[in-house]
């Protein structure tokens, strides 16, 4: 007989949370019928394909960041509203949303970063040692709702959303930046840049590890 699955509680604590619920709140309600958190969810996965064609594009013409950038914003309204469009509905599918929703999600973060690592501006080993930082804490979020009922869709004060501003902003700044190396090394500012986020990413992965074994061991599970 299988073991009983944990009730999750979604924690949500990044600093843009709820005025962003707000307005998927409001989107959710102005959505006609013929648009479906199953549509959502592809439209989503189509922003991190266009996020990830615009910077190995950007090798041959740097206007092609331009694409990315939309396509971070086409990744954030389909991958946030796809949820937020099935509970404003009442239309749930746990088990299957889930699953979906964080599959397509995995293969959309790798083909940005591919792609990213592919443009003038980031090596592809660094790009790599972001998706594997970013897949690693992701490993933690989905064991820790399965073995003590959190999901954490924030950390530090930042999610996803936050994360997305951020690379648009880093995304902004290659028009300015380029792709020269800096500090005497081999690395552009944006293999520092991202190479940073990957180390703090890991080192959460640690903490929040530690604190979890930490929990069950106190709770004798």
């Amino acid at each position: 007989m299988s073991e009983p699955i944990k009730p999750v509680q979604r924690i949500q604590q990044n600093l843009l949370a709820v005025n962003e619920r707000r307005l998927l709140t409001w989107l959710a309600a102005r959505m006609p019928p013929s648009v479906t958190p199953d549509r959502l969810t592809s439209i989503g996965f189509l922003g991190g394909v266009i996020v990830g064609t615009g910077y190995a594009l950007s090798t041959f013409d740097i206007n092609w960041l331009w694409v990315a950038i939309a396509g971070y914003f086409i990744n954030w309204f389909g991958d946030s509203l796809d949820g937020s469009l099935a509970r404003f509905r009442k239309i749930e599918r746990p088990s299957f949303g889930y699953f979906i929703d964080h599959s397509t999600d995995a293969l959309g973060n790798m083909v940005m970063l591919v792609g990213l690592g592919l443009s003038p501006f980031l090596r592809l080993d660094v790009a790599l040692f972001g998706l594997s930082a970013y897949l690693l804490l992701s490993i933690h979020t989905f064991l820790a709702a399965r073995v003590i009922g959190e999901f954490r869709l924030s950390y530090m004060a930042g999610g996803p959303t936050e994360l997305r501003i951020m690379l648009i902003a880093m995304t902004l700044a290659m028009f300015i930046l380029g792709p020269d190396p800096v500090f005497g090394t081999a690395l552009s500012a944006f293999d520092w840049f991202i190479g940073s986020i990957a180390a703090i990413l890991v080192i959460l992965f640690v903490v929040q590890t530690t604190i979890t074994s930490r929990e069950l061991l106190r709770r004798g599970e």
